[in-house]
């Protein structure tokens, strides 16, 4: 998700899990034309889990790169999906047990052109297969 400082948003785009698994060698990638560099852009990765989600945290790393290749941004991030005492899911409830997550990757991040970028995701939480969590 891309929101420039005035809230509007620039782009929002999901990735559907089979199975709701996320596998470690599954590595969503979404590709976004900015156009105003003069702006501001918030960053964030939004995810989807269900209540089998083994764990209170999650461990995400993303790579932001412009159309060369070249990284302009790259971080392991860290996000509560659960209340690490009462195991309470956090996060906006949607249907049933799914529940939605919105976590800050940059603040107020100016891109140095206009043009087309990347931002790449990839689950950091040591098991091949994830489960819990349906969408990126």
């Amino acid at each position: 998700v891309l929101v420039s400082c005035d809230e509007t948003r620039v782009a929002e785009q999901y990735q559907d899990l089979d199975n709701g698994e996320w596998m470690v060698a599954n590595k969503p990638s979404f590709q976004f034309d900015i156009q105003d560099t003069t702006r501001a852009y918030n960053i964030y990765c939004n995810l989807r889990n269900d209540l089998d989600y083994p764990w209170s945290r999650i461990f995400v790393t993303y790579v932001l790169s412009d159309s060369s290749g070249k990284t302009l941004s790259s971080k392991m991030v860290e996000h509560m999906l659960f209340d690490r005492n009462t195991g309470e899911p956090q996060g906006s409830s949607g249907i049933g047990d799914l529940h939605d997550h919105q976590v800050p990757l940059l603040m107020q991040f100016r891109f140095p052109s206009q043009g087309k970028f990347s931002i790449a995701f990839e689950q950091m939480m040591r098991t091949d297969t994830l489960a819990g969590i349906h969408a990126v």
